[in-house]
C-alpha cells in the first residue's frame, strides 16, 4: 500500500488528495496543515471582511468529507524533509514516512520590513487567522491605513470601509495597479474608491511604524508626513514557502523548480500551487502561479502523477475574476504593463448584441461602467480585460486560450471607436460554428 504525504492543505493540496484517491482507492493519504482552520476559501476572506460572507461558508469540505474520501488530517508543523529516507520530521519530533510526497506550502505575505511593524495593530490578509484579528481590530478602532498595490491591497480597503473604519490607501506610484491596469483602469477604481470616502497618497511610501504602549499610533512618510492610525493593513505582494524545499537540497529558484509532471529534481518528491514553479509554453519561461484555479489545477496533475497516472501538466492561460471597488473585472491571459503601444482600450456601454450569446455566462445587469480592453498579438488575441457587464468573459477565454486567429476582424479591432464588443461577438459566434463543424464525427 502506497503512502502519499501531502505539506499542505490548501487547494493544490485539497485537489491532489482527491486526484490520488481516483487513482489509488487504498493508498494513505496524509494531508498536513499548520492551520487549525484546514482547508478553506482563501478567495473568500475578502467577503468575510465586508461582512458579505459569513466565516462558516469558507469551508467546501467538512470534516466527513475529509473521511469519506479517506483522507487522514494531522495539524502539524514540518520542521524537515529527508528525501534520502523518504520521510519527514514534525515540530514534535515524530516523523512520517511516504512513498509519494508532495510540498504545496504555498505562499506567505511579505513582510514591511520597516521600524514598527511588530507594533500591535499592523496586519495582514494572509489566512482566516488574520481575517479574525482585522475584525478584531475594526470593533476597537476608527483610522486605517492601507498600504500596497494589488488586488489584496484594494480588498483590504473595501474591508475595512465597510467595518466603519476611516481609511487612508497610500500608493507607490501615481496610479492605481499600474503594471496590470491601463491609466483608465487605474482612475476608474480611484475614483469610486475617493467617492466613498478613501483619502488617496500618491507617490507616497512609508518610512516608520510610529507605537505606543506596543500598539501602532501612526505612520509617517518619506516626505516627512504623519497619519494618525489605529490599524496598518500591509499588502506588498506574496514569496513562495520555500524553507523546506530548500533545505532538502531541491531545486530552487523563484520556486520550486518542477518539470512537466510536477516532479521535483529529487525522485518522489512533487510541489504544487504558489511554491511551484512550472514552465509555461507560451512565453518559453518558468512562472510562479497564485491563482486558486490554477493551484487546483496544478495540484490535480500533481495527483495523477504521484499516483502513477502520468500526466503532463500544461500551463493555461491566466484567468482571474475579481473585484475592484465593487466592479466585478475579470482578467485574462497576457496583460503587459496597461501602457502598451498594441493594446486596444476602449470604453463601452451596455449592447444587446451580447446578451443574445447563446451560451454567455450569467452576466448583471444594469452596471454603470463597462470596459473592454484588448491585447492584441499579430495573428491571435494574447489578453483582455473586462470591466463590469461579464458577458464577453468566457468568450475571450475560450478564444485566448485555443489561440483563435482574428486575422479577419483584426484591422478592424485597430480602426479608431472601433465596436470591440460587436466585433469580438461577431467573430466569436462564427469560430464557434466553424469549431462545430470540424468537431462533427465525418459520415461513413
Amino acid at each position: 500500500m502506497n503512502v502519499y504525504v501531502i505539506i499542505g492543505s490548501g487547494a493544490a493540496g485539497v485537489s491532489a488528495a482527491q486526484a490520488i484517491r481516483q487513482q489509488d482507492s487504498a493508498g494513505r493519504i496524509w494531508l498536513l496543515s499548520e492551520e487549525r482552520a484546514g482547508y478553506y476559501s482563501r478567495p473568500g476572506l475578502a467577503y468575510v471582511l465586508t461582512g458579505e460572507l459569513p466565516e462558516r461558508s469558507l469551508f467546501p469540505f467538512s470534516e466527513s468529507d475529509f473521511r469519506r474520501l479517506g483522507v487522514q488530517l494531522l495539524h502539524a508543523r514540518v520542521v524537515r524533509i529527508d528525501p534520502a529516507w523518504h520521510r519527514i520530521t514534525l515540530a514534535d519530533g515524530k516523523t512520517l514516512a511516504y512513498d509519494r510526497l508532495l510540498i504545496a506550502t504555498g505562499a506567505a505575505a511579505r513582510r514591511a520590513s520597516l521600524p514598527g511593524e511588530d507594533l500591535d495593530g499592523v496586519v495582514k490578509l494572509d489566512n482566516l487567522a488574520d481575517a479574525r484579528r482585522i475584525l478584531k481590530l475594526c470593533r476597537r478602532g476608527r483610522r486605517a491605513v492601507v498600504v500596497g498595490g494589488g488586488i489584496t491591497a484594494l480588498e483590504l480597503v473595501e474591508g475595512l470601509l465597510a467595518r466603519g473604519m476611516s481609511v487612508a490607501y497610500l500608493l507607490r506610484g501615481d496610479r492605481y495597479w499600474h503594471n496590470v491596469l491601463d491609466e483608465t483602469e487605474s482612475h476608474i477604481v480611484e475614483h469610486r474608491l475617493t467617492e466613498e470616502g478613501v483619502r488617496l497618497y500618491y507617490r507616497t511610501e512609508i518610512a516608520e511604524i510610529l507605537g505606543s504602549r506596543g500598539h501602532v499610533t501612526a505612520i509617517r512618510t518619506q516626505d516627512g508626513r504623519t497619519l494618525p492610525c489605529d490599524l496598518l493593513a500591509v499588502a506588498v505582494g506574496v514569496q513562495p514557502r520555500l524553507e523546506l524545499a530548500s533545505a532538502a537540497g531541491l531545486h530552487v529558484e523563484r520556486g520550486v523548480r518542477v518539470d512537466e509532471f510536477m516532479q521535483t529534481s529529487q525522485p518522489d518528491i512533487f510541489a504544487a500551487g504558489d511554491v511551484a514553479e512550472v514552465f509555461d509554453p507560451l512565453n518559453g519561461r518558468y512562472v510562479l502561479h497564485t491563482l486558486w484555479g490554477q493551484a487546483r489545477q496544478e495540484g490535480h496533475a500533481a495527483g495523477l502523477n504521484m499516483a502513477g497516472v502520468s500526466t503532463p501538466y500544461c500551463s493555461g492561460i491566466a484567468f482571474n475574476v475579481t473585484r475592484l471597488a465593487g466592479l466585478t473585472t475579470t482578467l485574462i491571459g497576457a496583460l503587459g504593463r496597461g501602457d502598451d503601444v498594441d493594446l486596444v482600450g476602449v470604453a463601452r456601454g451596455d449592447s444587446e448584441t451580447w446578451r443574445q450569446l447563446p451560451d454567455a455566462i450569467a452576466a448583471e445587469n444594469h452596471f454603470e461602467i463597462n470596459r473592454l480592453r484588448l491585447l492584441l498579438g499579430e495573428t491571435t488575441l494574447l489578453g483582455a480585460v473586462v470591466v463590469g457587464d461579464q458577458t464577453l468573459s468566457q468568450p475571450l477565454q475560450r478564444l485566448i486560450a485555443a489561440n483563435a486567429d482574428i486575422t479577419p476582424i483584426r484591422q478592424r479591432l485597430l480602426q479608431p471607436g472601433a465596436r470591440l464588443g460587436d466585433l469580438i461577438v461577431s467573430f466569436y459566434e462564427h469560430w464557434m460554428k466553424e469549431y462545430a463543424q470540424s468537431a462533427a464525427p465525418r459520415p461513413t
